[in-house]
């Protein structure tokens, strides 16, 4: 169960600042992945005993919820791209978003987001691509985050992507596109993927 469906009520006055433990949480991931994530770790940085962690949050899983919706709330290009910015650009900040913390694809992976800037995140998609005269807008929207979630998944190996061999006897015509395309960095690679993507999706 997401943290946004059971959130514990506030029962004394000296209660752990919830906002304080998810951004601890953002560092605690942000440093050490997320296995790194413990109650324990939470409560060292807040200074208070895990057990007063405990009395807002009810698990780890509590504070994967915190921190991935906390991440994207104070990322100020993320913010920017939701209230100014189109389709493109605005996926092209998630991006950079998820690969500020590396973390945040896997928490993902295994919790729907469901926190209040996520959600803005995803109104604001899908409000871009109604307007756009979207046949399906929601399926447009997860395939265009998922695509932009996959690929930051894999970013941080982009660099290496084009020194690795392939053999041209078994994939002749891939080992021909791949020489040609070897200069090509991530963020280049999710902008054309992007216009490829939203040109297949548009039917045009």
């Amino acid at each position: 169960m997401s943290y946004w469906n059971h959130r514990k009520p506030v029962r004394r006055a000296r209660a752990v600042d919830v906002h304080g433990a998810a951004r601890a949480a953002v560092e605690v991931l942000d440093e050490g992945g997320l296995r790194a994530l413990t109650a324990r770790a939470v409560a060292g940085r807040l200074g208070v005993a895990p057990a007063s962690l405990y009395s807002r949050v009810e698990s780890v899983d509590d504070l994967f919820d915190l921190a991935l919706d906390a991440a994207l709330g104070d990322d100020v290009g993320i913010s920017r791209a939701i209230a100014e910015d189109g389709i493109d650009a605005l996926m092209l900040a998630y991006f950079r978003h998820l690969v500020r913390h590396r973390w945040a694809c896997q928490v993902i992976a295994m919790r729907p987001p469901r926190g209040p800037h996520y959600l803005r995140l995803s109104e604001r998609l899908v409000v871009l691509l109604v307007e756009e005269g979207a046949a399906d807008p929601l399926a447009n929207a997860y395939t265009l985050s998922n695509f932009v979630i996959g690929s930051a998944t894999t970013a941080h190996v982009a660099g290496s992507e084009p020194e690795a061999p392939v053999d041209g006897a078994a994939a002749p015509t891939y080992s021909a596109l791949h020489r040609q395309e070897s200069g090509r960095g991530a963020e280049q690679a999710v902008v054309m993927g992007l216009a490829a993507l939203r040109k297949s999706l548009s039917g045009n």
